[in-house]
């Protein structure tokens, strides 16, 4: 806070606020803080950072956000009770690169100006950076390529992020955190078209919502800077087809667009093929109109395909055992006619047959004398 920005006691204004505070950090979160979104905050312009997540806030984001917060970087408003629309005003927050609103009470539709934003659109990263031994806790610098000396410090410990289905705290060296999580809300609608080839987000949560409409084509091309890693739209209303250029994500680690209404053949190939090999029917599971691997439901091409290889199979079957069978014949009836026309062979054959049958004939009555007595022996 900056003493000389605050109004003298002769000042007519009706507010007790200093005009202008130079914070860059707030992180507020968990902490029961009950009220709505801070109107203290339209008095620190130089905000990069705001975590208010894990709380009881309330009322909806106001529309001054985009005039009073212009270096807004980091805004967390996870787990709380804001509701209402989400503002388009969000589109004039140009640097804002992660965007937390999950668990709340919004409503409406996602405006297609949210995947717009400069803050989106270019690469950026978090680098932590140590501080010094004096300072109350470590810091991290937020970097979006421009000026290297005008980092920002604007991010206290660690930061906590959900992505790839699960929370962790993030630690380390560079922290890539383009980011937009609106999961847990009551959204509306499609999502916009506009998400695409300009697009830098690395992390990406729509889940649990109640969106509808078809999966955009243009997220398949969501790789020309920095590349998508982690998708989740499951639990919506989501109709149509799986865009087959999912597959194209090469640097897609995570999927999942389980629970909706999609129907068609899975996409297969590249990077798809590689997700969740413990358990890859989980991305998928809960629409009923989906079929092809990894689901067990084959798709109606499938069944035809395999009634033509059946139907092969079978008749290569059916050619060996007549072929077999004619074999029989011809060789038996070949026997048969070497033995009627030639002498020598008949007398042979039939001294061979008596002699086998006096040999059978000797050893099961030896056999049966054996058994005999020996009965005769037990009684």
């Amino acid at each position: 806070m900056d003493p000389s920005n605050t109004p003298s006691p002769d000042s007519d204004s009706s507010s007790d606020m200093p005009l202008s505070m130079s914070i860059e950090a707030l992180r507020l979160d968990n902490n029961g803080l009950s009220d709505e979104f801070p109107l203290l905050l339209q008095n620190c312009p130089e905000l990069t950072f705001i975590d208010l997540g894990q709380n009881k806030f309330f009322g909806s984001i106001p529309a001054w956000i985009e005039q009073k917060l212009p270096k807004l970087k980091y805004l967390r408003l996870r787990s709380n009770m804001f509701s209402g629309y989400i503002p388009t005003q969000l589109r004039g927050l140009r640097h804002l690169q992660y965007l937390d609103l999950a668990h709340n009470k919004f409503s409406g539709t996602i405006p297609s100006s949210l995947l717009n934003m400069d803050g989106v659109t270019k690469t950026t990263k978090i680098v932590t950076e140590d501080t010094p031994s004096n300072t109350s806790s470590g810091m991290a610098a937020v970097d979006d390529g421009q000026d290297p000396h005008a980092s920002m410090y604007g991010i206290t410990d660690s930061i906590f992020v959900v992505t790839k289905g699960q929370g962790s705290e993030y630690i380390g060296l560079f922290i890539y955190m383009v980011s937009l999580d609106l999961s847990y809300n009551h959204l509306t609608g499609d999502i916009p078209k506009s998400i695409g080839p300009a697009s830098g987000l690395v992390n990406m949560n729509l889940s649990l919502n109640h969106l509808t409409g078809k999966i955009p084509e243009s997220i398949g091309l969501m790789r020309s800077l920095e590349p998508l890693e982690s998708l989740d739209l499951s639990n919506n209303h989501l109709s149509g087809e799986i865009p087959q250029g999912l597959s194209d994500l090469t640097s897609l680690s995570y999927l999942n667009l389980s629970y909706n209404n999609l129907s068609g053949r899975i996409p297969s190939g590249h990077q798809l093929d590689t997700l969740s090999p413990d358990d890859p029917a989980s991305m998928y599971i809960g629409n009923t109109g989906l079929c092809g691997p990894p689901l067990p439901k084959s798709c109606p091409g499938n069944h035809t395909a395999e009634s033509h290889f059946t139907a092969n199979k079978g008749s290569e079957k059916m050619a060996f055992c007549f072929g077999l069978s004619v074999g029989f014949v011809v060789g038996l009836w070949v026997v048969f006619c070497s033995l009627l026309f030639k002498k020598p062979w008949r007398g042979i054959y039939f001294r061979l047959f008596d002699e086998l049958y006096d040999k059978m004939y000797v050893l099961v009555v030896v056999n049966w004398v054996r058994m005999t007595g020996k009965a005769t022996t037990a009684y």
